[in-house]
């Protein structure tokens, strides 16, 4: 999809004219609408890496619970960690 739209200068008109008539051309295309919504776009993770990430929040999990029941930490110096 093309960005491009073209308002040319008409013989004796006047710069206010010419960008009011740009600015109309632009909202009833729709192109700056398309191109706002498009702004922040970002690539869908890849499937092995969303799963890895799954996979290393199971095991911190895990890890931590352990800690907690062996009692090698408390939950008070868990949470002093997160701040």
């Amino acid at each position: 999809m093309s960005t491009h739209i073209e308002a040319k200068r008409k013989k004796g008109e006047s710069f206010d004219a010419l960008l009011r008539r740009f600015t109309r051309r632009m909202q009833q295309s729709g192109k700056q609408l398309d191109v706002k919504a498009n702004r922040f776009w970002t690539k869908t993770p890849k499937k092995n890496k969303v799963h890895d990430s799954a996979l290393r929040k199971l095991v911190k999990g895990a890890r931590r619970a352990y800690m907690l029941k062996t009692g090698k930490v408390t939950e008070e110096d868990l949470r002093a960690k997160r701040k």
